[in-house]
């Protein structure tokens, strides 16, 4: 889909093409920014509702600052799609999130006006302050601007930055995006805070540039705005909370008046000499009324009918992972009232919105808080609770520490729900569930888990709820399972042991996890070859199913292991037993296959495991070539 020209906007190639405009001209552009980043998602799918509402904004701050020189700063980077447009990339915009194209975030190999990388949240006052040090420091860069939304704001690392910030009394700006609404609605007391603002005087630093501002709102922003004071301040009067953190505050100000943004942006720029925060009011999905309209603001999409806002999702005869978890969650739960679900701001994405309809009491969303999640589910398990903290994989990085020292260390019996295990497609590398094997498998007393396929997982659901001796993990991937028959009732299995799918007698193929239907396409390759492959599911990276390990080595001429995750993983931990076993010492032709050594951008699943050297293919040529047996066509990729 093209879209017609549009006379501004054709004339922006770079920022300083905005820094030659109008105020009026500048309006203008941002009307056709949205439509073309609606034209453009419309074609890609992604991140639209967050990156709708922040197009005035975007336009407004590239217009006042001297970017790339100053340095922009896109906490999360989801909403970056306009940034994009404005900074050289509108040619390859219907390139977002495809592989070889444009990224779905903020990246540093991509463009000098993405200073920094984002996908995960709150990291954006940091690097801004990081940036300032520099500067203050003689390199040669500007200001530094961090745009970060009312959910991201929750977090703890936002607020270790805030105060870092003030009291290194930097020029510094830091723009609040509040538009109430992150993946799931915000919650805690800084939302209450950021939501209750009322009617009244705005609170602010520079009021010579704001005493009106309210006044001249239109209904309803004008409530909208007038709840921000009392947000900040909790009361009619006093100093704001990031005043008392030591910046200058200026708000509420209404963030799709390209006026309003363009007089408050010119005068902090001009007099600024430490910290100031712009608290800006905006709507998610601005100016797309099915993205308005909808629960989630088109946080996420498919592509789409832009006349109707209808996605193009695409069928499937099998469910997907995380509707299984959730499902099987919700029917463990109705049979045990000690269990509850703990999410950091993805009940959605996790599946949890199943078990907050079902047991909303015993559901937790913690807001965008992983440290916090992971700890706060250790204390409801040592208070003789079954916890399940549901945590994508590439998100439990953020409380690894507290999984660590909180959970393993005092040997809780925490539940640990890892979704998006593996490769995740259009999300890119900074999504991948990469590393989780090696960062979990290694912790004493823990039972880490992968399914390998999806009635697998509604018995490792089962095994979980039951499992009271310590930390218990299991790992599964995104999207739709492979179509096999679904249990009535998940089984507890006993723990560290694995099955046997298929018996042979050349090779042993031992899949870990989530490519178990990819492991048995290359024993059928194989089987084309003539040779008689084994396949065995692990179900177990710790304990290891030694006796299962112990049987194959001994009656196969070679052994390979398969895992969508990174080297150090199952893989490393067969290859360490059999070594300390004396088993390697006997000969034994193995081969470990994991993730190739570097971060894989973003394409589609398959493609991506191709890229990888993890494809059916793959797996079949590893075999044989360990058998020693020329593959021609079996080329396998290494890394």
């Amino acid at each position: 889909m093209t879209h017609p020209a549009t006379p501004h906007l054709d004339r922006v190639d770079t920022p300083a093409d905005l820094r030659r405009m109008s105020d009026a001209e500048l309006a203008h552009v941002a009307r056709e920014l949205r439509a073309e980043t609606i034209s453009a998602v419309s074609v890609t799918g992604g991140h639209l509702g967050s990156s709708l509402g922040v197009v005035e904004l975007t336009v407004a701050l590239h217009a006042v600052f001297h970017t790339p020189h100053d340095k922009l700063i896109w906490d999360v980077g989801h909403q970056c799609y306009p940034h994009k447009i404005l900074t050289g990339r509108r040619d390859r915009i219907r390139t977002l999130r495809k592989e070889g194209g444009l990224s779905g975030f903020t990246k540093r190999a991509e463009s000098i006006y993405d200073p920094f990388g984002a996908a995960h949240s709150s990291t954006s006052i940091s690097a801004a302050l990081g940036f300032a040090v520099a500067r203050d420091r003689g390199e040669a860069t500007g200001d530094a601007i961090a745009v970060i939304g009312d959910g991201s704001i929750s977090a703890g690392m936002a607020y270790e930055a805030l105060n870092n910030a003030g009291h290194e009394k930097r020029r510094l700006f830091v723009i609040l995006n509040d538009n109430e609404m992150s993946i799931a609605p915000p919650v805690g007391a800084m939302s209450s805070y950021l939501s209750g603002l009322y009617a009244g005087t705005p609170l602010h630093a520079l009021k010579d540039i704001a005493d009106s501002m309210v006044g001249a709102l239109p209904e309803p922003l004008r409530q909208g705005a007038l709840r921000a004071r009392a947000l900040v301040t909790g009361s009619g009067t006093g100093a704001t909370l990031f005043e008392e953190l030591g910046f200058d505050y200026i708000g509420p100000i209404n963030g799709h008046d390209m006026g309003q943004l363009l007089a408050v942006l010119r005068a902090a720029r001009a007099r600024a000499t430490g910290p100031v925060l712009i608290h800006a009011v905006t709507r998610k999905g601005k100016g797309y009324a099915p993205a308005e309209t909808s629960a989630d603001k088109y946080h996420g999409v498919a592509s789409f009918d832009v006349a109707s806002g209808a996605q193009n999702k695409a069928k499937s005869n099998a469910p997907s992972y995380t509707s299984v978890f959730g499902r099987a969650l919700v029917e463990e739960a109705r049979r045990d009232a000690r269990i509850v679900a703990v999410t950091a701001a993805m009940p959605d994405g996790t599946g949890l919105d199943l078990m907050q309809q079902a047991h909303p009491a015993r559901t937790f969303d913690v807001g965008s808080a992983e440290q916090h999640a992971v700890t706060f589910a250790a204390g409801m398990a040592a208070g003789g609770l079954r916890p399940f903290c549901a945590i994508y994989s590439t998100f439990l990085q953020r409380g690894y520490d507290q999984v660590v020292h909180d959970v393993a260390l005092q040997g809780l019996p925490v539940r640990f729900a890892i979704d998006r295990a593996g490769l995740v497609g259009a999300d890119g590398a900074t999504h991948a569930g990469a590393f989780d094997i090696a960062y979990l498998a290694n912790l004493p007393g823990f039972t880490v888990m992968a399914a390998g396929d999806e009635a697998d997982l509604v018995h490792m659901i089962a095994t979980a709820a039951a499992h009271d001796e310590g930390p218990i993990a299991f790992r599964y991937p995104r999207g739709e399972g492979v179509g096999v028959e679904m249990p009535e009732r998940g089984e507890v299995l006993p723990i560290g042991r694995g099955r046997i799918l298929r018996e042979g007698a050349q090779v042993a193929l031992l899949s870990y996890g989530g490519h178990l239907a990819e492991t048995l396409r290359a024993a059928d390759l194989l089987e084309q070859r003539g040779i008689s492959a084994t396949v065995a599911d692990a179900r177990f990276a710790r304990p290891l199913d030694t006796d299962l390990i112990a049987q194959l080595a001994a009656h196969h001429g070679a052994l390979i292991t398969v895992e969508t995750g990174a080297r150090g993983g199952f893989g490393a931990h067969v290859l360490h037993w059999l070594a300390e076993t004396g088993r390697l010492d006997r000969g034994l032709r193995i081969r470990t296959m994991t993730l190739t050594d570097a971060f894989i951008d973003q394409a589609s699943p398959e493609a991506m495991y191709r890229a990888a050297g993890l494809s059916a293919r793959d797996i079949a040529a590893r075999a044989l070539e360990a058998l020693g047996i020329a593959a021609p066509d079996f080329e396998a990729r290494r890394a």
